[in-house]
């Protein structure tokens, strides 16, 4: 699985810096490194007003935050492996 976080002006803005971090932590609490690569993407095209783009596979989400975190990752990632 590829999940690449925008860091684009706009999600930078947003917090995509942060998205990273709790991406990188849950990946390691889980012990997903074997089977999640991370990579950091400019403008993915789907801004939104709050919150950052992130890609999983090929779907993308908006409005990732801090607060939603959680949610996304449970019922859009780890679904999927």
């Amino acid at each position: 699985m590829i999940i690449q976080v925008c860091v684009g002006s706009s999600c930078h803005i947003k917090g995509s810096e942060e998205i990273v971090r709790l991406l990188q932590k849950a990946i390691e609490e889980k012990h997903l490194e074997s089977e999640i690569t991370l990579a950091g993407s400019f403008c993915i095209g789907k801004c939104n007003r709050t919150g950052v783009t992130v890609q999983v596979d090929d779907e993308i989400y908006t409005g990732i935050t801090v607060e939603n975190f959680n949610k996304f990752f449970t019922d859009n990632v780890l679904p999927k492996l």
